[in-house]
């Protein structure tokens, strides 16, 4: 492990960042200033996920390695371990299947797990499993379980196509006594509540919230007498508490304090990693002044694509893929929430004296934080070697 992380390290460590962490988060060079966030990039599961997928190639020289999707949500993390032969078996970028999987292959399960079936069918083949899911997110699924077990249905605050919450919707179904509903918006929660206190035309329900967010013959005025909210780790921590609050709210109101406290379940399963950028952030937006924010990570991101949310809320923020992004000063191309795809923003970098947020998610390396950094000055004509010197 020594060998790989040293090996990861020189992938993905940045100088930079280390200096500029050092300097107290910020530097400032003629009259142009860059601010860290305290925290940002790679978290400790991730870390390890990656860790584990090189061990993976040198443990297992000779033989075939497959990975169930992403590793992490990191187009550039992605295609390192693409490079190293481990090839995808998941998803639009597949490079086999899992039926071409033979006894003995070695398959590696992403930081946020794989559903519960596809795991099955790769052990029943016979291969090597190397599983790296986030215990963040294992701690989900031991309560959707519980659940399962005790005839309770999870409502799960999260996207129903995300890989996350298909793993854990996966494992709420239990031994097929368990249920779960998908719930992305604060509307979508207001509809259930409404549900939940008066009852309603059960079909108009169902047209509501498609197929890939409920399970098998879910039927609301029967699923929705007992239930226990859960999420994804990587949603807001306010806005799952929100959720809990509403779905709390309406359970007593429809059964009284004594009887609704018996059929309403919550736990906190924010993952911590996301919550410290969450509040990193926020203390920047509250305290600190800046011209324009910087997010910097892989579009697909869940916590990469909240603090995008939280930034354009209170001053210009352009959610980039890496430096290459930042195409001049009159031009950046960036990822638009709403529309879903990149667009391009002209005159984006004013002119005069300039400070520069900069944060990324959990899934971000340093290096590319690091090349972001270095393309802001070099956009005003400061050089690598003056931006590593301090000045």
């Amino acid at each position: 492990m020594a060998l790989v992380q040293a090996e990861v390290e020189k992938h993905y460590r940045s100088h930079l960042v280390d200096f500029i962490r050092n300097q107290g988060g910020h530097i400032t060079i003629d009259g142009v200033s860059v601010r860290l966030a305290k925290q940002f990039g790679f978290c400790y599961g991730v870390e390890r996920a990656i860790d584990l997928a090189y061990a993976a190639r040198k443990v297992f020289p000779d033989k075939p390695l497959y990975i169930l999707g992403e590793i992490i949500h990191n187009p550039e993390v992605n295609d390192q371990i693409r490079s190293m032969g481990i090839k995808n078996i998941i998803g639009d970028n597949r490079e086999a299947e899992v039926g071409d999987l033979q006894e003995g292959d070695v398959v590696i399960v992403p930081a946020f797990g794989t559903e519960i079936g596809i795991q099955r069918e790769i052990k029943d083949r016979g291969c090597v499993i190397v599983d790296t899911t986030c215990g963040d997110v294992m701690s989900v699924w031991k309560r959707v379980t519980k659940n399962a077990n005790e005839s309770v249905t999870s409502i799960i605050h999260g996207k129903a196509q995300h890989e996350e919450t298909k793993a854990t919707a996966s494992r709420a179904v239990g031994k097929g006594n368990g249920h779960y509903l998908i719930l992305l918006t604060l509307a979508d929660t207001d509809y259930v509540c409404d549900y939940i206190r008066h009852g309603g035309d059960k079909d108009a329900f169902l047209a509501r919230f498609p197929e890939d967010s409920r399970s098998p013959g879910f039927d609301p005025e029967v699923h929705l007498q007992t239930v226990g909210v859960a999420n994804q780790t990587t949603m807001m921590r306010g806005e799952t508490e929100e959720v809990q609050r509403r779905i709390r709210e309406a359970v007593l109101d429809r059964d009284g304090e004594e009887e609704g406290l018996n059929n309403y379940r919550f736990f906190d399963t924010i993952c911590g990693a996301t919550q410290e950028r969450q509040d990193a952030l926020r203390q920047m937006l509250d305290h600190d002044k800046m011209d324009l924010l910087l997010v910097v990570g892989g579009y697909n991101s869940s916590n990469t694509s909240h603090l995008a949310e939280m930034g354009e809320a209170c001053l210009p923020t352009y959610f980039i893929r890496n430096a290459s992004r930042l195409e001049s000063r009159e031009k950046i191309v960036h990822f638009d929430l709403h529309a879903s795809h990149e667009v391009e923003s002209r005159d984006w970098l004013p002119e005069g004296d300039l400070i520069v947020g900069v944060t990324a998610g959990a899934s971000c390396p340093n290096n590319l934080i690091e090349d972001a950094v270095f393309r802001v000055f070099e956009l005003r004509g400061i050089n690598r070697d003056r931006v590593l010197r301090g000045g």
